[in-house]
């Protein structure tokens, strides 16, 4: 038997950093002593130095103006529907009442994923594939 008879071994695991003195990677992890590369993750605004895009930019007038006003629209994939009832009426409450979307969102897309199994009365928003996945279950698609 050669050595290189013998059957080829599974590729390593990732060699764990920081793990005690004994593992070769213990405490700067091989990040090197010092410098901005050793310490943390800078965040994602952060500018060098040079005052952020953020607070560069001037603020809204009038009280409560500058919270955040962006509204959470939520994709749902078509055969996510699979799970309620044949002709069920989908509409944002719908989907609530039927835990596939938290009550946060504001609005609902239907994307194309799978074929849809059942046939669905859809009130939401929808792309075109899901558009024609429902109507080819035998469902209807219409926009309030």
């Amino acid at each position: 038997m050669n050595i290189s008879d013998l059957p080829k071994t599974v590729a390593r695991g990732k060699k764990r950093l920081g793990q005690g003195h004994g593992s070769g990677k213990a405490k700067t992890g091989g990040r090197g002593t010092k410098g901005q590369k050793s310490r943390g993750t800078i965040g994602p605004g952060f500018e060098g130095g040079q005052l952020p895009l953020i607070k560069r930019m001037p603020l809204l007038r009038g009280k409560g103006r500058n919270a955040s006003q962006k509204k959470i629209v939520v994709t749902l994939r078509s055969e996510e529907l699979n799970v309620l009832p044949a002709g069920t009426v989908v509409t944002l409450a719908s989907l609530i009442k039927h835990g596939l979307v938290k009550t946060a969102a504001a609005a609902v897309k239907l994307v194309f994923g799978k074929e849809v199994t059942k046939a669905y009365k859809v009130k939401i928003f929808h792309s075109k594939g899901a558009k024609d996945a429902v109507e080819k279950a035998g469902g209807t698609v219409e926009l309030e």
